[in-house]
């Protein structure tokens, strides 16, 4: 079997990461990885946030926790210490698609690298809230930014669960 569809077969979200960070190459190799995921028009109009300051990840999840509603002490990013935030450029109009792939492609790098990640949402919500919007600008990013997902990404703390069955009948050939 040819190895991206092996890994887009074997790849899990992780729900417990241990608090080893991983190292810089390997997160840059993954972020890498992001940027080559296709874009409308090939406009690329996404961008990603790499959290690796634990401070900064603490706030961003307690912002999470905040907007989901949980009890205080859940960690929605299950431990995770590196978080990928991916962010669609607004004025892009396939900004939410291009974001996404990005994604995945965070996602795929990081299960090829022997890392574990799951997609957290919440970030739309985060990037509306004025002290995440200072955060972007901080970091010189201008304009009108969507929060598409966090991609929490670490060493695996628990078992890599089965792949679900597959549900039967979503194919169709004409």
């Amino acid at each position: 079997m040819n190895d991206i569809i092996k890994a887009m077969e074997e790849r899990r979200s992780v729900r417990g990461f241990k608090p080893d960070m991983p190292s810089k190459e390997d997160i840059a190799q993954i972020a890498e990885a992001g940027l080559y995921a296709a874009s409308g028009m090939g406009r690329q109009g996404a961008v990603i946030v790499a959290v690796t300051d634990k401070e900064v990840r603490d706030a961003l999840m307690e912002a999470n926790r905040r907007i989901g509603g949980w009890q205080e002490g859940f960690d929605p990013f299950y431990g995770a210490p590196a978080i990928m935030i991916v962010l669609g450029d607004k004025s892009v109009a396939t900004h939410v698609y291009d974001g996404s792939l990005v994604m995945g492609n965070l996602m795929l790098a990081a299960h090829s690298l022997g890392l574990g990640s799951i997609w957290i949402h919440r970030a739309r919500e985060e990037f509306e809230q004025e002290e995440w919007k200072a955060l972007l600008a901080k970091l010189g990013l201008e304009g009108e930014w969507e929060g598409i997902g966090h991609c929490a990404v670490g060493y695996p703390a628990v078992e890599i669960p089965a792949p679900a069955e597959r549900k039967q009948n979503r194919v169709f050939y004409v």
